[in-house]
């Protein structure tokens, strides 16, 4: 997936990925390697029972927010 990415789709581009899954697991995994890549997930989408779709855009993803925990009051 990451070689299609990396030298197959131009810069701004969306590439639309389908693989087969065993469980949702791979999914996630998926969705963050592609954000570690730097690239942008714009979708992911359950195709039919057993295929998984994901629309990947080649730019640079906006950063994940950071949540900060407060301390608890007491």
């Amino acid at each position: 997936m990451l070689e299609l990415l990396d030298k197959q789709i131009a810069q701004d581009e969306v590439a639309i990925i389908m693989f087969e899954i065993g469980d949702f697991e791979n999914v996630q995994k998926s969705a963050d390697v592609i954000y570690e890549a730097g690239y942008t997930l714009m979708n992911s989408l359950k195709f039919n029972e057993v295929d998984w779709t994901l629309v990947v855009k080649k730019v640079k993803p906006e950063p994940k927010p950071v949540i900060e925990e407060s301390a608890p009051n007491e």
